[in-house]
């Protein structure tokens, strides 16, 4: 991933340095417990741990010649290791040291995703609770329905946020596992117990059974997992997207002293931050359906999906990383405009409240074909009369002799009130956030 988008912590755990790091803690994890066994002497495992961190460069020089890249590792870790070096690698395959590095990446990385949905998540209830009864107007279709809270609006996304989190731990937990079973899988040179003891060094859960690889539908499921995440932030920034357009201005993105929005009109303030949240979440979808297709490899393995996870793992974790913290800092200095959201709630002239009165009618005695007929024909009505100073929808209602008689004014009143329509936004916010 290129550095515009790599925050620090993250890009370091996919980095050459870390991976043959990682790399070298399951050969010293192996080579201790095949110690302890009797089968590698002990001053060889401990050689094999003290070696030190492979360089990088040379690693690369050897691979430039062999054309493999655990051979060149465990070439330049025995110039390091010296004559213990040949018990390095002892009963092993390339996949199971890069299928169990990868896994231990993939942890440390888990980590790091794990603390920004957490604190999306927080900064999403933190300003649902501050905008719980900030009336707006809801939209089906793009179209103005029913008032809504733009407190609902954040809670609504904060529960997606924490459904995401539980998707997410479970596929990272899936995923938390070792494979050192040999070419095949059949432990044809080490023991099952051999492979138990060297995950549980390593902080991971031995493969029940396996090729040459750890099965590629654990890898599809955390990589889904990921793009489900990135769907939801996307979907955030969709809708801050629709709420800063000029005729809605009911929201948008922080605008920091000395930014610039257009080269050419200096007038303009754009959300570009979420623009870019929609636009970098297309790649976690890619990525995610890349996946899907290294699942179906040929008989106890090839290599095909090898080329694709060492872009797609690396790529995911950083993107979703990225996208966690901007999407956090856009939540958390989101400008929002209450006055302009009833404004617009209001700027329908009632007509908004057509379903509660339906409502009423039927409830006072009106059939609802009738009733519905009645109050449609207000509704069109008023939608069709732009004119200035032709009458509202509510103005229409209001004057209306059948509507008179089953619902005189104190009443109708009640069909057009707000506070009846968002009564229960409290009861919503106590059974999202237990409080």
């Amino acid at each position: 991933m290129i550095a515009r988008y790599t925050r620090p912590a993250m890009g370091r755990i996919w980095s050459e340095e870390n991976k043959y790091r990682m790399w070298l803690a399951v050969e010293a994890a192996a080579s201790e417990v095949l110690a302890e066994a009797g089968i590698v002497p002990a001053e060889a495992a401990r050689a094999i741990r003290e070696c030190g961190a492979i360089d990088a460069a040379r690693i690369q020089e050897i691979e430039a010649e062999v054309k493999h890249d655990v051979i060149a590792f465990t070439t330049a870790a025995a110039e390091k290791i010296g004559p213990h070096s040949r018990w390095l690698h002892y009963g092993l395959t390339s996949s199971d040291v890069v299928d169990t590095a990868q896994a231990l990446q993939i942890r440390q990385a888990s980590e790091l995703i794990r603390d920004g949905i957490e604190a999306l998540a927080s900064a999403l209830k933190e300003r649902a609770v501050e905008f719980k009864h900030t009336a707006a107007i809801g939209r089906t279709h793009g179209i103005h329905a029913e008032p809504t809270t733009f407190g609902l609006k954040l809670l609504n996304w904060r529960a997606e946020t924490v459904r995401g989190l539980a998707r997410f731990q479970a596929a990272a937990e899936d995923i938390r596992i070792g494979k050192l079973s040999g070419a095949v899988g059949t432990f044809g040179h080490l023991k099952p117990e051999h492979e138990e003891q060297i995950c549980a060094r390593l902080g991971l859960k031995p493969a029940p059974v396996a090729t040459q690889v750890i099965q590629r539908d654990r890898h599809a499921a955390y990589l889904a997992a990921l793009a489900l995440l990135a769907c939801t932030l996307e979907k955030i920034a969709v809708e801050i997207r629709h709420l800063q357009r000029t005729e809605v201005r009911e929201a948008e993105e922080f605008f920091s002293p000395g930014q610039k929005g257009s080269s050419a009109m200096p007038h303009k303030r754009n959300p570009i931050v979420s623009e870019q949240i929609s636009g970098l979440a297309r790649i976690l979808r890619s990525n995610a359906q890349a996946a899907f297709e290294n699942v179906a490899l040929w008989h106890e393995r090839d290599i095909s999906h090898s080329s694709v996870e060492r872009i797609i793992f690396p790529d995911s974790c950083i993107l979703i990383d990225y996208l966690l913290a901007k999407t956090t800092a856009l939540i958390r200095d989101l400008v929002v405009y209450p006055a302009r959201m009833l404004k617009n709630l209001e700027s329908s002239g009632g007509l908004v409240f057509s379903g509660q009165l339906l409502l009423d009618l039927a409830h006072a005695g009106m059939p609802r074909e009738e009733a519905y007929r009645l109050v449609q024909g207000h509704a069109l009505s008023a939608w069709d009369d732009s004119a200035a100073g032709a009458p509202t929808f509510r103005q229409r209602v209001e004057r209306d002799p059948q509507i008179a008689r089953l619902l005189p004014p104190e009443k109708l009143a009640w069909s057009f009130a707000l506070e009846r329509q968002l009564s229960n936004v409290d009861a919503i916010f106590r059974r999202v956030l237990g409080e």
